[in-house]
């Protein structure tokens, strides 16, 4: 969503409503996942994607009725539908897609601040063709904001527990469905420690639209790894010193680099208890074994230490910094979309 913000603010500043329409189910095959966005202007242009390009034709033909009554359709396609092979969607899928106004909403500008600022946020509509009952939570440092159709404790409560578990959910009680879908704040990647893996790895960091934070207390590291793009923040200090100031959540991403145990333990000592999505750490597996030996000796449990991955990085035969770098990047990938 947030890579669609500059065509919906285009739109906008021209005075062109729109609508918004999400995969909120599917089955087998189908060619994209949950959550998947596509935008669409009362001029029919689009940006984004619910199916790969099979039944985006449909669907903006279907958004013509959105803007003529200002409401809420459910959209169901399948391969045993006529409909559905009618649009071209014969690559085996089932995909359910709720289509909706995304104009003239106060929780629309809000959503779009929050995408800016990089707020996290939730999104709740009620599945129902017809009213455009959707409500929109911020998620503030120390305060829930709400802004839109009322809900219940229960509701918001599951949709705090789908952010915390990285995943969109159907939510059912009695006659009503409603979508959760998360909205994350970017996901954020620490490293620790100024190696010569580390201005690689920034730069992949940030074309994957990471934030990026490098951590390492040897001032003369800090000062001269050529960073061909910098980091968001670098900072010389002991990881001790500056984690408990730095959001430590399911967004967030860790790389063990600096290869020196005073440095990388005193850093694992902090994330293994902490709900981080990825942990690794750089070293051979004999160096791994000997990390394995110090953390239990300072009472870290082997459950905590089997969190971290080591060697770390994909299986890629990488040698050089840059390669090392690619797997690395390749396995926080494959964990960030794990659920969404």
């Amino acid at each position: 969503m947030r890579e669609h913000l500059k065509s919906l603010k285009a739109w906008q500043d021209e005075g062109t409503r729109s609508a918004i329409a999400r995969v909120i189910k599917t089955w087998g095959s189908a060619p994209r996942p949950v959550g998947s966005v596509m935008l669409i202007n009362e001029h029919g242009k689009m940006v984004g994607s619910v199916s790969g390009g099979c039944v985006e034709g449909d669907i903006v033909k279907a958004s013509k009725e959105v803007f003529e009554k200002g409401e809420a359709k459910q959209l169901h396609y399948g391969v045993s539908d006529e409909d559905a092979w009618s649009v071209g969607l014969s690559c085996g899928g089932n995909l359910q897609v709720f289509l909706q106004p995304f104009f003239e909403n106060e929780w629309e500008n809000k959503l779009l601040q929050n995408l800016e600022s990089n707020t996290p946020c939730i999104l709740v509509s009620e599945l129902a063709d017809g009213p455009n009952n959707t409500t929109l939570i911020t998620l503030g440092k120390n305060d829930t904001s709400l802004l839109g159709s009322p809900l219940e404790e229960t509701l918001i409560a599951t949709a705090k527990e789908a952010y915390d578990q990285r995943t969109h959910k159907i939510f059912e009680k009695s006659d009503r469905s409603y979508f959760i879908q998360v909205f994350p704040r970017k996901s954020q990647l620490i490293i620790v420690g100024a190696a010569h893996i580390t201005a690689d790895l920034v730069e992949l960091g940030q074309t994957h639209d990471f934030e990026t934070i490098v951590i390492d207390p040897r001032g003369f590291f800090a000062k001269n790894t050529n960073f061909k793009v910098p980091p968001d923040q670098i900072i010389e200090a002991y990881p001790s010193e500056v984690l408990d100031n730095i959001t430590l959540d399911a967004y967030t991403y860790c790389a063990i680099l600096s290869h020196d145990p005073k440095i990388d333990d005193n850093a694992l000592e902090i994330l293994l208890p902490s709900p981080v999505a990825y942990i690794g750490a750089l070293g051979s597996r004999k160096t791994h074994t000997k990390r394995i030996a110090r953390l239990k000796e300072k009472g870290i449990s082997e459950e905590a230490i089997d969190r971290i991955h080591a060697p770390i990085g994909l299986s890629i035969n990488a040698k050089s910094a840059k390669e090392i770098a690619l797997s690395v990047m390749g396995e926080i990938i494959q964990m960030k979309n794990k659920h969404l």
